[in-house]
This record gives C-alpha cells, sequence and structure tokens, in this order.
C-alpha cells in the first residue's frame, strides 16, 4: 500500500508508504519501482543513492538543483529525526513558478516526496542529528549544480533561532536572479 498525494506543483508528489509495526518496531516498504508506477503514474530510474546528516536544529540545505542534461530527479525521506522539506518550482513558464510547497518528514511519520527535475529542493531540520535519505535518477555532476537563496522565494522557514547555511548556500542567487534551465511543458 503506498498512498499518494498530489500537490498544487504538477508533478510534486507526497507519498506514504504503509507501515507495519508491532512491539519490536516496523517494516516499510520505502520504494517500489511497480507499485510506484501503478499508483503515481511514474517510473523513476534511480541511479545513486544519497544520505546526509545535519547535526543541528535550523540547518538548512538548498535550495538545490542539477542542470539538464545531468539532473536529477529525488525521492527524498527523514531516517531520523525531523525536517521541513521545501520544494520550489524554477520550471520557466510553468503556472506555478517560484511557487513552492512543503512537507515535514520525520522518522515517526515515514512520508516521502518525490522530487522531478525542475524543482529546487531544500530544507531545515528541526530536531538534533536529523538524517535525509534520498534516491536520484542522475549522478552527481558538480558542473550541473545551481542554487536558489533559501530567503529569496518568500517562504517562512519557521527558525528557532539563526540559520545555519553553507558558505554556497548563503551566496546563492536569488530566484529573480537565476537563469533557470528547465522549461516547463504541459502534461
Amino acid at each position: 500500500m503506498l498512498d499518494v498525494e498530489r500537490t498544487a506543483l504538477a508533478g510534486l508528489l507526497i507519498l506514504t508508504p504503509r507501515r507495519f509495526g508491532d512491539d519490536r518496531g516496523f517494516f516499510a516498504e520505502t520504494w517500489n519501482a511497480a507499485r510506484l508506477a501503478e499508483v503515481a503514474g511514474i517510473s523513476p530510474e534511480f541511479v545513486q543513492d544519497n544520505h546526509s546528516l545535519s547535526a543541528d536544529v535550523n540547518t538548512i540545505r538548498g535550495l538545490h538543483y542539477q542542470a539538464p542534461p545531468k539532473g536529477q530527479g529525488k525521492l527524498v525521506r527523514c531516517g531520523r529525526g525531523a525536517l521541513w522539506d521545501v520544494v520550489v518550482d524554477i520550471r520557466r513558464g510553468s503556472p506555478t513558478y517560484g511557487q513552492w510547497a512543503s512537507v515535514d518528514l520525520t522518522a515517526e511519520n515515514g512520508r516521502q516526496v518525490w522530487v522531478p527535475e525542475g524543482f529546487a529542493h531544500g530544507f531545515v531540520t528541526r530536531e538534533p542529528d536529523t538524517e535525509i535519505v534520498y534516491k536520484c535518477t542522475g549522478y552527481y555532476a558538480p558542473e550541473a549544480e545551481g542554487a536558489v537563496r533559501w530567503d529569496s522565494v518568500g517562504i517562512d522557514w519557521g527558525l528557532t533561532g539563526e540559520p545555519i547555511l553553507s558558505g554556497k548556500d548563503a551566496e546563492a542567487p536569488g530566484l529573480a536572479d537565476v537563469d533557470s534551465p528547465f522549461e516547463w511543458s504541459a502534461p
């Protein structure tokens, strides 16, 4: 069983795999190609898994993307702790260009986000030692990396203190200054 929630941003999905629990804990199938194709109508081909740890609350990573032809779709979940995941539509010509959607991802709720190419992705940690785990449809290619500055889209990150940023993320261009490499096409 896989619950699929479609968002206002075409292509962006929130997925909740069913958990089977008992007094020992739980089991969940977090990825099944056939089931995702059946219930969500998508068939991403993953080539790389990533795992990131953020030690402190208020750590912001993003908003990142990877430009075509080395773009990446991502299936994102929280392995430990809690994070607030944010995705921004950066597809030129999209009716939702510059709009964003968000979802709480926690180790407890097991929710996942499918982020197709054409979106900038980021998150802020809500608990110490938060881990994010995600599958990618493209290999990491530093020459294709791009970023949108975290505070340039009107997102209220719900910070409880000063944001903790990498130098690269702090210096990323604002959305208005990004020449997006993605073009929207109607489904």
